[in-house]
């Protein structure tokens, strides 16, 4: 199998399966000299890890991290740099009834064609645990971007099924198990997921990510446009169907008058092209949004096929989130700060000696 790296100077690496021995990951082109240890990668890892709440599986993970190399007293040495997060609460015998059935809206068929073998196991390499490897290669990236270029990225939950959350405040996400960011929500959406869970059923989910304090001139302008590898690298996490930058879709409705970003010397007046113009950063927010399909794994009846092609009824048992928009928020923001390290290590690469022949604008006009 091929397409387990993503990355040209900033390149990542991964590999496992849900129910193997562990997941691991290859982080090749991080400069030396970063500080770096384990508690670094552990909060981000935190953040995403099964079990947090009574929301999401409850797959008992600590998603402990290794650092294996690339690390030396505290410091990135420039090498490669390995790490491994242990699988520690895999029951594989959770999947035994369906291993010769296809879960509708899963990878089960497609990886089986394509193939012509798989591991049914918590869906094997098609797994959402795999995401693992990501968040600690975005926090990595985090802390090298913030630390060098004073990038920050965050980001929240937008919406849960038909529940559209409205943006309150970003002191609000991280303290509640939905990454919302307005805590006066919370009941209603935990009435919500309560019901759907008890039904056997499951929703998607938006999920939008900022970048904020990004510099103008990341990316290029056609083949390696920086919005277009946003959006790759979001289209390959697990669930996603739809991926927005900016107005996205409702871009559709506006007027070439009203969506294009006009400047001042004081700065942008909207930001509608989410921070990037001609696949070049802007200096204004990076601003993304995802939108996640409904878990696959559920436990209503649908009709489906066998390994024989007959015709079989299907309800999948086991640990698994009703929604899995619920986690979704920290690996949004791990392959939004992937994507930027390696577009920032690429610009300094090529233009690292060009001085701009204008002063950067502010990123939006303040009042």
């Amino acid at each position: 199998m091929s397409g387990n790296s993503f990355g040209t100077l900033y390149c990542v690496t991964s590999f496992g399966e849900s129910h193997g021995p562990a997941y691991g990951g290859v982080v090749d082109g991080c400069p030396p000299g970063l500080e770096l240890s384990v508690a670094h990668i552990q909060q981000e890892l935190d953040r995403r890890k099964p079990g947090s709440s009574r929301h999401v599986t409850q797959r008992r993970e600590s998603d402990a991290v290794e650092i294996l190399s690339g690390v030396h007293e505290g410091r990135t040495t420039g090498t490669a740099i390995g790490f491994l997060v242990r699988n520690e609460d895999a029951r594989s015998k959770d999947y035994s009834a369906i291993a010769q059935k296809f879960r509708p809206g899963h990878a089960d068929y497609s990886y089986w064609q394509k193939y012509g073998v798989r591991d049914p196991r918590g869906g094997g390499r098609a797994s959402a645990r795999e995401t693992v490897v990501r968040v600690a290669a975005g926090a990595i990236a985090k802390k090298w971007l913030g630390e060098r270029y004073g990038v920050r990225v965050r980001g929240h939950l937008a919406q849960l099924g038909p529940k559209k959350i409205v943006f309150k405040s970003w002191d609000d996400v991280d303290g509640n198990p939905f990454f919302s960011p307005d805590a006066r929500a919370v009941p209603e959406l935990e009435a919500f997921l309560d019901e759907l869970r008890a039904s056997g059923d499951s929703c998607g989910a938006r999920v939008n990510v900022v970048a904020e304090g990004v510099p103008v001139g990341w990316g290029e302008p056609v083949y390696g446009r920086l919005d277009a590898d946003i959006a790759w690298a979001m289209m390959s996490i697990n669930a996603v169907k739809g991926v927005e930058i900016g107005a996205g879709f409702a871009a559709i409705e506006q007027k070439g008058s009203e969506h294009g970003d006009e400047m001042t010397p004081q700065g942008f007046l909207s930001n509608n092209n989410g921070g990037v113009l001609g696949g070049i950063s802007t200096g204004q927010d990076i601003a993304v949004s995802l939108a996640l399909k409904p878990t696959s794994s559920i436990r209503v009846p649908r009709r489906t096929i066998d390994t024989r092609g007959e015709a079989v009824s299907i309800e999948t048992a086991g640990r698994h989130d009703p929604c899995v928009g619920i986690r979704a928020t920290p690996i949004a923001e791990a392959m939004l700060a992937c994507v930027l390290m390696d577009h920032a290590l690429r610009n300094r690469a090529q233009c690292g000696d060009v001085t701009p022949p204008l002063k950067p604008i502010p990123a939006k006009v303040r009042g």
